[in-house]
C-alpha cells in the first residue's frame, strides 16, 4: 500500500462519515494555532514527512517545518516539526502522530540493536514480520535506524524455511532451475542444526541462515561454513533480544535478523503541543 493511500485510509478510519465533531462544535473556523510536535523521550525520529502529509490533508493551508529530518536524533523536549495553521491541526493531530510515532519508535530500536553490534562488522536486518500494509514504511523506518533490509516480499528472494525442507520435491533440480530462470535472485536457506546446514551448503545456498540455535550450535554451524564455503554469507535468526545480539555478533556471523524490529518496537512519545494564536 503507497503512503498516500494508507493516509486516506488512516483518516478515513478515524474521521468516519461525520468528521471532527469535537472540532467542528467546540473550535471556530477562523481558530488559528502555532505550536510543534515534540519528542518526550530521545530517540530516532522517523515518519515527518508522512505526518507532514497528514497535516496538510486536514489543513490544506497550513505551514509545516521539519526540524529534524528522518535519521536525526531527537532529545527529550525537542521540537521535530513546527506547525501554524487553522483548526484542521486538531483533526490530524492523532493520525500524523501514529505514524510518527510507530516509525520513530522502529528506528529507535534498531539504532538500538545496530549500536550494540557496532565493531563486530555484522549487520542487523528486519524481516517481513511488519503491520499489513505498513511494510515498505516499516522496512523505511530500520534503515534510518541504520539496520538493513531482508527481503521486501516472498517475490524479490527464494527462502527455504523449516516447513518447505518437509516437501518430497527434488531440492537439487529446483535450485539447478532457480539457476537457469533467475541467476541473480539470491538463495537463503534456514537451517535448525549441523545436518540442514550441510544439506544447504551441497544446494549451493547464497545465504544460511542459523535458526534458533544455542551458542555452541551457531559456533559448530559457523566454523563448518566458513571452512567449507568461504563466499557463503552466514545469517543468525530467532528470537533475537537487544541483551544477546551483541554475544551473537561476536561469534561471526557475517548479519543478524530481529523480528522484534518491527513486531515489538514500542513507539516512541511524541505530542503535539499548540497554542492559539
Amino acid at each position: 500500500m503507497d503512503a498516500e493511500r494508507l493516509i486516506r485510509e488512516a483518516l478515513r478510519e478515524d474521521l468516519g462519515r461525520a468528521g471532527d465533531l469535537t472540532t467542528k462544535l467546540f473550535v471556530p473556523k477562523r481558530a488559528r494555532f502555532a505550536g510543534a510536535v515534540r519528542a518526550r523521550r530521545p530517540g530516532v525520529i522517523c515518519g515527518t514527512g508522512i505526518a507532514a502529509r497528514v497535516f496538510r490533508a486536514c489543513a490544506p493551508r497550513c505551514r509545516v517545518r521539519v526540524l529534524i529530518p528522518d535519521g536525526g536524533r531527537a532529545r527529550a523536549g525537542q521540537a521535530v516539526l513546527e506547525l501554524s495553521g487553522g483548526r484542521g491541526l486538531l483533526t490530524a493531530e492523532r493520525t500524523a502522530l501514529n505514524f510518527l510515532q510507530r516509525l520513530s519508535g522502529i528506528a529507535t530500536q534498531t539504532a538500538a540493536f545496530v549500536a550494540a553490534a557496532r565493531g563486530t562488522g555484522v549487520r542487523i536486518l528486519d524481516t517481513r514480520k511488519t503491520l499489513p500494509g505498513w511494510r515498505a514504511l516499516e522496512k523505511y523506518a530500520v534503515r534510518c535506524g541504520g539496520g538493513a533490509n531482508h527481503r521486501l516480499g516472498l517475490f524479490d528472494a527464494v527462502m527455504v524455511k523449516d516447513n518447505h525442507w518437509l516437501a518430497p520435491e527434488n531440492f537439487a533440480a529446483a535450485v539447478r532451475r532457480l539457476r537457469r530462470r533467475r541467476p541473480r535472485l539470491p538463495l537463503i536457506m534456514e537451517a535448525d542444526g549441523l545436518s540442514q546446514a550441510r544439506r544447504a551448503l551441497a544446494l549451493g545456498a547464497d545465504v544460511i541462515l542459523l535458526d534458533n540455535m544455542g551458542p555452541g550450535r551457531l559456533r559448530r554451524a559457523i566454523a563448518l561454513i566458513r571452512r567449507s564455503s568461504p563466499r557463503t554469507k552466514i545469517e543468525i535468526s530467532g528470537g533475537v533480544s537487544l541483551r544477546q545480539v551483541r554475544g551473537l555478533a561476536r561469534l561471526g556471523p557475517d548479519r543478524i535478523s530481529v523480528g522484534r524490529l518491527t513486531h515489538s518496537a514500542p513507539a516512541l512519545d511524541l505530542g503535539l503541543d499548540l497554542d492559539l494564536r
